[in-house]
């Protein structure tokens, strides 16, 4: 077993992409991470950043998806004060505060295109400006930057700048799924009771097999969030030392046949979760955060797997 932070696993894959981390993580190059939702982009990021210089300053991290883009520019290099409608006071940007650390720029393909050519000069140059200065600032700053947009096909429809990804592209690192990892789901699965156990009060003593090979046969949409999130509901209903998790049962032990395919498998899942929250697929508890999906990903599955609500009579 190989432990990084709080990334653990044995498998040659996880193994292969902790051995690049700690490569990269002396210097200051610039990296970028590449996967799928939830397969832990950023606790990569904290990783390289805990094993660098830099780790005496908090790393700085900024959701390009979440900011509007109308505060985006002010989010990431500042304001002065006065300098649009509701700048009361001057803004110092995150830029600034990460001088000297680290900034991890999460969904970076989701970043405005018209933004791109200003963050290309950070990371060329090391300058901006803040919004209604003309004063050059120099920040010290490495960048580490995620996405699970395809960049490429973006650069193609116009959407992303080709020299802004070539600058981030310095040292990309693929973040495998779930899937291409499932060697180490025991191990990842005994974590999180252990973690939810001391939160909650809780000793679980035995994971039967046949739900740890159930847990091991599903194909994990979600990845490691999705896998969090089970676990932490069955551990809410657990009520002696013997954990049951509640997934689909339709992969059968190996030398017989399954009975439904992988995505009838899937459909049956996401279903299940939105029985359980009630058909809701956004906010706090909702079906898109157990299953470790955006939830515009989860509407798209839905109507991919032709899931609809019923209306009751």
């Amino acid at each position: 077993m190989v432990r990084l932070g709080e990334i653990i696993g044995e498998s040659q894959t996880i193994k292969a992409v902790l051995s690049e981390v700690e490569k990269v993580a002396s210097t200051d190059s610039t990296v970028l991470l590449r996967g799928e939702t939830g397969t832990g982009k950023e606790l990569l990021a904290r990783a390289i950043h805990n094993l660098s210089p830099r780790k005496e300053r908090a790393m700085v991290k900024v959701n390009c998806a979440v900011l509007p883009p109308s505060l985006v520019e002010s989010e990431l290099f500042g304001h002065e004060k006065g300098s649009f409608t509701g700048a009361v006071s001057k803004r110092v940007g995150r830029f600034e505060v990460a001088d000297g650390s680290t900034i991890f720029l999460d969904e970076i393909g989701l970043l405005p295109v018209e933004l791109q050519p200003k963050l290309l000069e950070v990371l060329q140059e090391g300058t901006f400006e803040r919004v209604g200065s003309s004063k050059t600032l120099k920040v010290d700053v490495r960048v580490i930057a995620a996405t699970n947009t395809n960049l490429e096909k973006a650069i193609e429809d116009g959407r992303f700048r080709e020299d802004l990804y070539f600058r981030l592209n310095v040292f990309p690192i693929r973040v495998p799924p779930l899937s291409e990892r499932k060697e180490d789901i025991p191990l990842l699965v005994r974590a999180f009771v252990k973690e939810f156990g001391e939160t909650m009060g809780k000793k679980i003593e035995k994971i039967p097999n046949g739900t740890m090979e159930t847990l091991k046969s599903y194909r994990w949409p979600g990845n490691v969030r999705e896998l969090k999130s089970v676990i932490e509901r069955a551990m809410i209903l657990v009520k002696g030392s013997t954990l049951h998790i509640d997934l689909p049962h339709d992969i059968l032990r190996s030398g017989t046949r399954v009975d439904m395919a992988m995505v009838n498998i899937e459909k049956e899942h996401i279903l299940r979760v939105l029985e359980m929250t009630n058909w809701r697929i956004r906010g706090k508890g909702c079906a898109a955060e157990i299953l470790g999906l955006k939830p515009t990903t989860l509407a798209s599955k839905m109507r991919k797997l032709g899931i609809v609500r019923q209306s009751k009579h």
